[in-house]
């Protein structure tokens, strides 16, 4: 066999050898998938929501429940879990929650702090469809409240951010002791009233017919937990609570 054939055969053979390799390196390599929207029902009310944090108002016996769930590259879930509801008004934006949770932590005292440094947490992220801007908003456990606000992704983090403030409304209740890892706790519920003067400050509308992405980050700590659990509605397809790109596309259910 000439030199010049068996040269031919030699990198034959390892172009056929090495093709299953460059495959699965591909594979691995490819990008996420496009984001999947999510619709998230508010649903209609008639009579404003008591933020106080008892889920007894008629509206959470008939808004559509929505279960928290870890992002999409996870098969399992949440050890604890959670739902989430919405509804609507001319005046706000009603969110409730009820989390599973054996160990209620909430540490801090006052509003407006960085609460998921402290402890468990609802976060409510709103964002206009067609606008950068967007919220930020917290009920803790303790019945405590933040509000930030961004101009746009670009710009989270600045201190100017942090200093927003709204008339945001919360109330929480719980099912256990707040702070005190000896006992095992049941539950804890929480409710929050975004002002639609608020959301429309800047000129976009809300309201059928308007455009809005939504989402729920919860934080929960616990002494019953190898780790703290990051869930979340609608699922992401990797754990940013910032990605806006997944959020879920609220639907105002008349």
């Amino acid at each position: 066999m000439n030199s010049y054939l068996s040269k031919t055969i030699v990198a034959f053979l390892i172009s056929v050898l090495l093709s299953p390799i460059s495959c699965v390196q591909k594979k691995k390599d490819a990008p996420p998938q496009e984001p999947q929207f999510t619709k998230v029902i508010a649903q209609k009310t008639s009579m404003p929501v008591k933020i106080d944090g008892i889920l007894d108002d008629e509206i959470w016996k008939s808004a559509p429940i929505h279960t928290a769930a870890f992002d999409k590259r996870r098969q399992d879930a949440p050890q604890e879990p959670g739902t989430v509801q919405f509804a609507w008004d001319d005046k706000n934006l009603y969110m409730a929650v009820k989390f599973v949770d054996t160990d209620i932590v909430a540490e801090g005292e006052e509003d407006q702090l960085h609460h998921y440094k402290m402890g468990d947490l609802a976060e409510l992220f709103l964002k206009p469809e067609n606008s950068t801007w967007y919220w930020e908003l917290y009920v803790t456990p303790h019945g405590k409240k933040t509000s930030f606000w961004f101009p746009g992704r670009g710009r989270f983090g600045l201190e100017s951010g942090f200093q927003y403030k709204m008339e945001l409304q919360v109330g929480a209740r719980i099912e256990g002791t707040l702070n005190d890892w000896r006992d095992k706790d049941s539950y804890w519920t929480g409710e929050m009233a975004v002002p639609v003067s608020e959301l429309t400050k800047y000129g976009d509308s809300f309201g059928p017919g308007s455009d809005w992405r939504v989402f729920l980050g919860r934080y929960n700590l616990s002494r019953y937990l190898s780790r703290q659990e990051l869930s979340m509605f609608p699922s992401l397809r990797w754990t940013d609570y910032h990605l806006h790109e997944d959020y879920g596309v609220l639907e105002f259910a008349e």
